[in-house]
């Protein structure tokens, strides 16, 4: 029975669509962006994205989810550059004068848009352990409390988090500066939280010394 049991775990089927399909989209963004905000060709992350993709889908395939947690945090990673570059740009580009307003405001919203997408993948990468951990009822120490798991409802007993409640916690964040309805509990989460609240922050504050300098 024993044996059963371990060979069930790792044909576990993890619902991974959304994270993948929003780690193209970022990397679709990122290459529309202006030239003079990317370090190289402006399709460098999606190319990057793609590469890593094909042997991540693999690995999901054959259930070796050591390699595949480790593909999908080096996804992260790259889009997680790719977005800090290309803030550090947008700075630069404000005090130098260096692009039109239009551009900069196009570029900005852009990267607003990639900021919550980027850091919805790293919640949902991050919180007890990974999505495996959290799927197959052995998750760590919880990340984040969500409502529903404050709740003393038997609908809601074996409630899981997916990828939209990180996005949506990844929109809050970008929006307040804070989250919302979710309490963070880990070190780890509030650090990424304050980092994706200071970028959403210097993005907005780009924008906003640009409208001023315009007026």
């Amino acid at each position: 029975m024993r044996n059963v049991h371990i060979g069930a775990k790792k044909k576990m089927h993890v619902p991974r669509g959304a994270s993948i399909l929003t780690l193209i989209i970022i990397g679709v963004l990122l290459s529309i962006l202006s030239d003079k905000l990317t370090v190289g060709p402006r399709w460098t992350i999606l190319f990057a994205i793609a590469i890593l993709l094909v042997p991540m889908e693999i690995s999901v395939v054959r259930g070796n989810h050591d390699r595949t947690r480790i593909l999908s945090l080096s996804l992260a990673g790259v889009v997680t550059a790719g977005l800090i570059t290309s803030v550090a740009f947008l700075i630069h580009a404000l005090f130098h004068h260096s692009a039109s307003a239009a551009s900069l405001f196009r570029s900005a919203c852009l990267l607003w848009i990639i900021n919550i997408g980027v850091f919805a993948v790293w919640y949902w990468e991050m919180d007890r352990g990974g999505p495996l951990k959290r799927h197959s009822g052995k998750g760590e120490a919880p990340d984040f409390l969500f409502p529903q798991m404050t709740f003393d409802i038997k609908e809601i007993e074996e409630w899981t988090p997916v990828f939209l409640d990180y996005f949506y916690l990844a929109y809050n964040t970008n929006t307040a500066f804070s989250p919302t309805d979710t309490l963070v509990l880990s070190k780890k989460a509030k650090i990424f939280m304050m980092v994706q609240s200071s970028i959403s922050l210097l993005i907005v504050a780009v924008v906003a010394a640009r409208a001023v300098n315009i007026a």
